[in-house]
């Protein structure tokens, strides 16, 4: 044995040496279909989202965070999150942290996590990104302080959403007020990213919730805006619900494996040009993460033209510009840009 294992560390050594000293080619610094013109992109995006972060971690002055700042200190803290920023460590760790901040002090006694100026008194979709923002973040902050605080706002948060459940099991604008398909998987998604964190989510919650998504179905094999709206297929709705069927652990579902399908397709017939006809962005944002939860087949197809189309997208001061305002279409492209660095756990395979 003392033979053998001798012999193995030998081997061990000479492939060290020979990968040590094997050529390095800018392209192994990287993930797969990234490279340094990608990196650079992201870069000058995530010093955008840096410098126009104000002092308390809100942004400011632009259309989306006055109608939507919850939403998007959300999105750009998980735009920050998934290139390896944390609270304490990385070259944003400080925008992180303002983030977190910002959003803990929007927490409110009855769970809810939202500004008064939230979709015009409409907290539910911001309230759901926010719970998936402070669940991804929780692991990562060191403060015992804060870590308790957050502790007791996500379970608060959690409860909430499992309380403004509708009786067919969706959500919609407000707490119990009805449902409709983006509300529903914007609550499903910060569920998983609670119960990746470790939180106990009501296992009844999430089974009613992947029910609704079943009775939203179209012919076509979508997702409709709401149980009782016209049974239209929605596009953006219907990569939404595939990326939040995975998260809920339905990878081999009848209804996420149709969806998909019907999602594919639909991005092949335009051969994956952007935009895609209204909410482009939403649209992308969950189809990356489908696509790359799916496997290579459909990510090695998909990811190197939307990387390409960004690249092409982005403005000279490395924002992006498009539907509601540069915040949110910045969060988004830097969250599809970043997803192949799988640095965050809800959109890991």
């Amino acid at each position: 044995m003392r033979n053998a294992l001798s012999r193995s560390g030998v081997a061990i050594a000479v492939l060290a040496v020979s990968w040590a000293a094997r050529p390095c080619r800018a392209d192994d610094l990287y993930p797969k279909h990234l490279d340094d013109r990608a990196q650079a992109a992201i870069k000058r995006g995530l010093d955008w989202l840096a410098k126009g972060q104000s002092p308390d971690g809100n942004w400011a002055g632009t259309p989306d965070v006055v109608a939507y700042p919850t939403s998007m200190v959300s999105l750009a803290g998980m735009a920050f999150l998934s290139g390896g920023n944390t609270p304490s460590r990385g070259p944003y760790a400080e925008n992180v942290k303002r983030a977190e901040l910002w959003l803990m002090g929007n927490a409110r006694p009855s769970g809810i996590i939202t500004d008064s100026a939230e979709g015009n008194g409409r907290p539910m979709h911001g309230h759901g990104f926010s719970l998936l923002f402070l669940a991804s973040v929780y692991g990562m902050e060191t403060d015992p302080r804060t870590r308790d605080s957050l502790k007791n706002i996500i379970n608060k948060a959690i409860n909430l959403t499992a309380r403004g459940q509708s009786p067919l099991g969706g959500w919609t604008y407000m707490p119990g007020g009805g449902d409709e398909g983006s509300v529903t998987v914007t609550q499903m998604q910060g569920l998983r990213a609670a119960s990746n964190a470790g939180f106990v989510v009501p296992k009844n919650t999430v089974e009613r919730a992947v029910k609704y998504l079943e009775i939203c179905k179209t012919a076509e094999n979508g997702i409709k805006y709401s149980a009782a709206s016209a049974p239209q297929a929605r596009l953006p709705i219907s990569a939404a619900a595939v990326a939040t069927l995975y998260n809920a652990g339905e990878y081999d579902s009848p209804l996420a494996s149709a969806c998909l399908k019907y999602v594919w397709d639909e991005f092949k017939r335009a051969e994956n040009s952007w935009p895609k006809g209204g909410h482009d962005f939403y649209a992308h944002l969950y189809a990356a993460q489908a696509f790359y939860q799916a496997g290579d087949k459909y990510w090695d197809d998909y990811f190197p033209k939307a990387r390409d189309q960004l690249l092409a997208m982005q403005q000279a001061d490395g924002s992006w510009q498009g539907e509601i305002g540069p915040v949110y279409s910045t969060s988004i492209a830097l969250i599809i840009l970043q997803l192949p660095y799988k640095l965050v756990p809800i959109y890991q395979r």
